[in-house]
């Protein structure tokens, strides 16, 4: 159930490398034993991965390399496993709560108050998340911000990895903004800040050209991560609350508020790069503390113009 993605800087991919019947054996053990029944079958099927599949483990490398730099031999081996199970689990428990409801899943906010405090400013609020933890699980805990939710979103086609809310046979929560749709999805999302509402964006992945992002330090390296959410920002006010979800026991789940960005207004877009540090700074706090809990699987810091690497170095 591993998500593949492109190993090379700014390219990535969202679909799954698993066929839809796979996916659909989780589903009904889902259905007939839980989350746990689920869980003991990604054990084999995420060994036979990692110990067949040269470039599931290789995708797991460049992030490990950086953050567990001891890591060499069988036990880069290992840490590519342990990362690759977290990721299973995550997308395990993403269906448990659609397939059984939401009660299935405990999710805390922690930062609650402050979260409540920056939605009353009625500026609009920008949730700046990433893909670590249970993000969508996790976000089923908002409902408390008692205001309507848009999500920046991408999906690839051909991807057979279901929503929460599509295994629930419901519609979904969230109003879908598309990247790819006209200017990006700007007008839409203003519009979303401007009644005061709440957009989510992803912080970490580009979606779109390469010329959209800053450059920045993470984990000892330059990445780049876009910059779009800030400029909103910086036109509407709205503050961006970095909001984080990690794993806590077998079906908890905590969302945290790391950091809340302000972004002063009327900035040219070469004055964001501060801001979008302030972000990969959070995020690499959230690494240091939950570092088997971050599911980028590319090579986040391969220069741009670098062809894919076949990396066989264990």
């Amino acid at each position: 159930m591993a998500q593949a993605n492109d190993p090379t800087r700014g390219r990535w991919t969202s679909r799954s490398i698993g066929s839809r019947f796979q996916h659909q054996i989780f589903y009904w053990l889902i259905r007939w034993g839980g989350r746990q029944a689920a869980y003991l079958l990604l054990f084999p099927v995420v060994g036979w991965y990692v110990l067949f599949r040269r470039d599931v483990r290789a995708r797991s490398y460049p992030y490990l390399r950086r953050r567990f730099p001891e890591l060499k031999g069988w036990r880069l081996g290992w840490g590519a496993f342990k990362l690759s199970l977290a990721l299973g689990k995550s997308l395990v428990d993403r269906a448990v709560v659609g397939i059984l409801g939401p009660d299935a899943m405990k999710p805390k906010v922690v930062g609650r108050e402050a979260l409540l405090a920056l939605a009353e400013e009625n500026k609009g609020l920008i949730l700046m998340v990433a893909h670590v933890g249970c993000w969508q699980g996790a976000m089923s805990a908002l409902g408390f911000l008692k205001r309507p939710v848009s999500m920046l979103m991408q999906r690839e086609a051909g991807d057979v990895d279901r929503h929460y809310f599509e295994h629930a046979g419901v519609e979904c929560p969230y109003k879908i903004i598309d990247p790819r749709g006209f200017l990006g999805g700007t007008i839409e999302m203003l519009d979303v800040l401007k009644r005061g509402e709440i957009l989510s964006v992803m912080g970490d992945r580009l979606l779109g050209e390469d010329k959209n992002g800053s450059d920045v330090q993470f984990l000892g390296g330059s990445v780049r991560m876009p910059f779009s959410a800030y400029k909103l920002a910086a036109t509407t006010g709205a503050p961006i609350a970095v909001l984080l979800s990690y794993k806590t026991g077998p079906a908890s789940y905590s969302l945290e508020l790391f950091e809340t960005i302000r972004v002063p207004r009327k900035r040219g877009k070469t004055d964001f790069a501060s801001d979008v540090q302030q972000f990969a700074n959070a995020l690499e706090r959230f690494c240091q503390q939950h570092p088997w809990q971050f599911f980028n699987f590319y090579d986040m810091w391969a220069p741009i113009s670098e062809a894919p690497v076949d990396d066989n170095k264990e």
